[in-house]
């Protein structure tokens, strides 16, 4: 399985297996990014809209998610922080958000995947935004953005269900599964 394939092309068909490793990756990627979509039927305002849950607003909170990946990514390859050109407002609009969830998503599968296959996972790397420094290990930040973007994918679903948004996703990997990689009984898997 290559990670082009799981994470920029899902909608082809996977021949190989999915590693536990991949599942993750792969449905963090789609699930934010379907969150995204989703999110394209609101107005301004309505991304706008003040809740009193995690970051405030849709926008902010898909904002806080990206640059959580960036943000760590960058840490783990050694604290090179992107910057993003000019003008820095469209990359807080929602394409802007997702260009830069597909390319943060991508580094993250292909370091995680580099760690794994290294068995790197327990290494440790120097966390420099800490005050003061800390270390931290590989596996264990590779799962945190997983799980911290969960956390607020849950938010979100809530913000998009409170601003009347029909039919949106559960955000399960069961469901990401089923529409991604296909039906687990058949092979090979199509989407």
């Amino acid at each position: 399985m290559d990670l082009e394939t799981l994470v920029l092309k899902p909608a082809i068909a996977l021949h190989s297996g999915v590693d536990i490793l991949e599942r993750f990756l792969g449905h963090d990627h789609w699930t934010t990014n379907q969150l995204i979509e989703q999110s394209k039927v609101l107005t301004q305002q309505q991304l706008e809209h003040r809740f009193d849950l995690g970051h405030g607003t849709v926008l902010a909170t898909l904002e806080h998610i990206v640059d959580n990946i960036e943000t760590w990514v960058d840490l783990m390859n050694g604290g090179q922080f992107r910057t993003l050109a000019d003008p820095q407002q469209r990359w807080s609009t929602l394409a802007g958000l997702q260009s830069r969830l597909d390319v943060a998503a991508a580094e993250l599968a292909t370091l995680a995947m580099r760690v794994q296959r290294d068995q790197r996972s327990d290494d440790l790397w120097t966390d420099v935004l800490d005050k003061p420094p800390t270390q931290k290990s590989f596996g264990g930040a590779i799962v945190h953005i997983i799980t911290h973007s969960m956390h607020h994918r849950a938010q979100l679903i809530h913000m998009l269900k409170r601003l009347g948004v029909q039919d949106v996703l559960e955000g399960d990997a069961l469901g990401w599964e089923r529409t991604v990689v296909g039906d687990p009984s058949s092979s090979p898997r199509l989407v």
